[in-house]
């Protein structure tokens, strides 16, 4: 019996007729990061040019990587990775837990209104303006703001908390604790309402007391989660958003406080040297991606879950 084998265009004929809804439905989507994601990438090119606008970037000279080593030898590279690299590091260690705890917090409120209450309080700041933020931080950090009353009440002394380079670290990340703890325990509380109530009942007539089953029971069951939001935490570890740091830094923090996201901004907007803060771009960039490929492989080799 002869079988009539399907070409590739009947196939994708049939699977459009299918599921024609659904490509409908991706179309706009990958346009938007056809337009904005994919098609900016063009723009890279002038980290290896002289960019100038008259000459455009098809028309602007080949510099090679004079950019690069421009940055890499320069007398600010040491400070800006060494800052961005501790802030990072601060987020990954005090920030990242921080979610996941709360989550298992709220999972254990057994009163409802109570529960709402404290997913609401937790949330709302991710939805304040980071301006306001800023401001909020700035005033509370002045030698009359809110800070400086509670350490005088515990018999220290008043002073500028922003001008102290030493706090800057700790008020950036202690204030990014704040903005962001409630909104990323959504994803966990999601997690861990999937997890079968009936390993509770089991762990629980096995003797297992709360701690017991949040580590027997909890915890492998929210783990797989936990691992693909390390892996896309450390695949943005470099990428500190200028916005924050240019709002609360000042000349007297800068040797603690000045990372590379601002340093672009600077260079890039304010001195208008687009290629040279496009080379430093393109630098961290690259630097997130190795760090996203190298975690996602430990990842994949040590507990079986991974990006890919």
């Amino acid at each position: 019996m002869n079988i009539k084998r399907e070409t590739f265009a009947e196939r994708v004929k049939k699977d459009w007729k299918r599921n024609r809804s659904l490509y409908i439905l991706v179309i706009p989507v990958l346009i938007f990061y056809l337009i904005f994601h994919y098609k900016p990438m063009y723009g890279a090119i002038i980290a290896f040019k002289d960019y100038t606008p008259a000459l455009g970037v098809s028309g602007s000279p080949w510099v090679g990587i004079k950019n690069f080593t421009r940055f890499f030898t320069g007398p600010y590279f040491e400070r800006l990775l060494r800052n961005t690299l501790l802030i990072s590091i601060y987020n990954l260690i005090f920030g990242f837990p921080a979610p996941i705890i709360l989550a298992l917090l709220l999972n254990e409120v057994r009163a409802k209104k109570f529960k709402l209450l404290a997913q609401t309080i937790t949330y709302l700041p991710h939805f304040i303006s980071l301006v306001v933020v800023t401001g909020m931080i700035t005033n509370f950090c002045m030698t009359s703001g809110l800070f400086n009353d509670i350490i005088e009440l515990f018999g220290g002394k008043r002073s500028p908390l922003l001008q102290n380079p030493y706090l800057y670290r700790p008020i950036y990340v202690a204030s990014s604790i704040w903005q962001e703890i409630g909104w990323g325990s959504i994803i966990y509380l999601s997690a861990l309402s999937g997890v079968d109530s009936q390993l509770y009942e089991a762990a629980s007539i096995d003797g297992a007391g709360k701690w017991k089953q949040l580590i027997h029971v909890t915890m492998p069951a929210i783990m797989p989660t936990i691992i693909i939001m390390l892996i896309l935490k450390m695949g943005s570890l470099m990428s500190l958003g200028y916005e924050k740091t240019i709002l609360l830094y000042n000349p007297s923090t800068y040797e603690t406080a000045d990372v590379i996201s601002s340093y672009i901004y600077r260079v890039g907007i304010g001195e208008q040297n687009w290629s040279y803060s496009t080379a430093i771009g393109l630098f961290n960039s690259v630097v997130n991606c190795m760090l996203l490929i190298i975690t996602n492989k430990i990842s994949k080799r040590c507990s079986d879950t991974s990006l890919w």
